[in-house]
């Protein structure tokens, strides 16, 4: 049996830089030339997931099949690689002090004085050792969260110390580095990344590799002032600037020879990646469109201080980007704050082509949102609720349509006489007891969608999202209340189409008009954007987008 192949990913000098897309780029190289690739993500953070965090402070929690709330970073493994990922992908430093300290506490140590090395670092290198082996993995593809000098991630640069020591010609380090270009200056400065490999050497880790990270191409001078003061050799020195699209950078990695000599370093044969599906994508990505589609986002996710973050919705971007390209238009996206919309009135949305409604909790801007599902249903607009905004969309044609002015969710308005979504059940005790994390609905749930709706006819279109069963899917939850049941008749006598039922206890997945009343209304319970690829665009979205382009 060939030896596992390891290659750590590090940051340095700002977060936020590109470690991700860099260790999903090289993902997607060495999978092409077709060697296995498993890769894990290491985050700093003590939560057990991220599921708990606020997004506008770590943007979108990405949801997996399997239910795990991960950081970001594991949607580009998906999108990338195209293949799912889950629990064993994704792990916290809370994750390993939890498991280190049940165990202490089990006795599993037979009495030694638990530390942080070796333990720790044990723990860490298991995890890899174990993603590796369930996945039949060729080569572990190991992202560590954050920037190199943290106090937080050290005992994984740790780790990776002691396996580079363990398993010598089989190990490389990846350092992707961000190189700022001062405008008071005019020139690249390689100083921070100088001192950010610095950083790595007095761990004991010297970089095959430096990805720079800058607004253009590094020139020779820049490559040879790294291999200066980096010990390493000019050709190592990769050059990653802005592009038009985060998709080209495999492409851009790869002209620079990337792969092969990634696998050299490595000891593997070298064979040249299969890229010509993702060519012509990325082809299909760049080239110029005729139409551009506007669609308004009503959200409560995007401030943070004095500034917007898109990555608060991150998956919810991707797949109208992947819908857009599919359709060979542009979408262009209008960030519009639910609180205002409450306090101002629906009007300030304007007339856009689309509204979506997105995920959320909870009281605040709710009466926005609600109010947007009634301006796109009213003004014929295409509109797409997702989770939280096929909830409200419920709540909005109760009040509006059946007549129940005092219609809510039981989240936010407990006394209400029309409860149209509530509690699960199998929730209340959890909520009780405050028990948050990793509790709700979460992950793949299959779902049975009625023939003759457009949801079957969006399904029917891209078999790849049916199971084996004509009008059996299966999407991603994240959320504790549903629509309820009780309300069932009320709704269809008054023309709400509930177009997709869940296998399991028969809840309401899908909500919608027919096209013969409106445009697009669609609401899903389930999050069709955590499932959208580049290359397989999610349906749901694909037929959002084909009626906001006829508006």
């Amino acid at each position: 049996m060939a030896k596992l192949k390891y290659i750590f990913v590090s940051g340095g000098v700002i977060s936020g830089i590109g470690k991700g897309i860099t260790a999903a780029s090289v993902g997607l190289l060495l999978k092409s030339a077709g060697y296995k690739v498993a890769p894990i993500k290491f985050e700093n953070y003590l939560n057990i997931d991220a599921g708990t965090i606020n997004p506008v402070e770590h943007g979108d929690p990405f949801l997996c099949e399997d239910g795990t709330e991960t950081d970001m970073d594991i949607g580009s493994y998906e999108k990338f690689l195209g293949i799912q990922m889950g629990k064993d992908n994704f792990v916290t430093i809370g994750q390993i002090y939890q498991t280190v300290i049940e165990r202490e506490r089990r006795f599993e140590y037979n009495g030694e004085d638990v530390e942080a090395i070796p333990h720790l670092t044990n723990e860490i290198i298991a995890r890899i050792q174990n993603v590796a082996t369930k996945q039949k993995a060729d080569i572990v593809l190991i992202e560590l969260g954050g920037t190199a000098g943290e106090y937080q991630n050290i005992f994984y640069y740790e780790a990776s110390r002691i396996i580079t020591l363990k398993n010598p010609g089989d190990v490389i380090h990846i350092h992707v580095s961000y190189v700022p270009t001062p405008h008071h200056l005019g020139e690249p400065k390689t100083k921070p990344t100088q001192l950010s490999v610095k950083t790595l050497n007095s761990m004991g880790i010297q970089p095959d590799f430096i990805i720079a990270r800058s607004e253009k191409y590094i020139d020779q001078r820049r490559r040879d002032r790294f291999a200066l003061f980096c010990n390493m050799l000019p050709e190592d020195i990769i050059s990653n600037p802005d592009l038009s699209t985060v998709y080209e950078v495999p492409l851009l990695l790869e002209q620079q020879g990337m792969s092969q000599k990634v696998l050299k370093k490595l000891g593997l044969p070298v064979k040249t990646p299969e890229l010509k599906q993702w060519t012509e994508f990325v082809e299909q990505v760049k080239a110029p469109k005729k139409r551009t589609v506007n669609v308004a986002i009503i959200g409560k996710y995007f401030g943070t201080g004095d500034y917007q973050l898109r990555d608060s919705y991150a998956a919810l971007f991707d797949a109208l980007d992947h819908a857009a390209w599919n359709q060979g238009v542009d979408v262009k996206t209008h960030w519009v704050d639910a609180e205002k919309v409450e306090k101002q009135g629906a009007e300030i949305i304007g007339k856009p082509d689309g509204i979506i409604v997105p995920i959320g909790w909870g009281q605040r801007g709710s009466e926005g949102m609600i109010a947007a599902a009634s301006y796109a249903r009213e003004n014929k607009i295409p509109y797409l609720g997702l989770c939280y905004g096929m909830q409200l969309a419920v709540v909005s044609f109760a009040r509006d349509v059946l007549g129940w002015k005092d219609a809510n969710t039981s989240e936010n308005n407990p006394k209400s006489k029309h409860p149209v979504i509530h509690l699960i059940p199998s929730q209340k005790a959890l909520m009780e007891r405050r028990a948050y994390g990793g509790t709700m609905r979460l992950g793949g749930w299959e779902a049975k969608v009625k023939k003759g709706t457009r949801a079957y006819a969006f399904y029917d279109k891209a078999k790849e999202f049916i199971k084996n069963t004509p009008g059996l899917t299966s999407e991603r939850h994240r959320h504790r209340y549903e629509f309820n049941n009780d309300y069932t008749k009320d709704f269809e006598e008054k023309g709400l189409i509930i177009s997709a039922r869940s296998v399991a206890e028969n809840l309401c997945e899908i909500v919608e008009l027919p096209e013969s009343v409106h445009p697009f209304f669609m609401g899903t319970q389930g999050h069709p954007e955590y499932k959208s690829l580049p290359l397989k665009p999610h349906p749901i979205f694909v037929g959002f987008i084909a009626a906001c382009n006829k508006q």
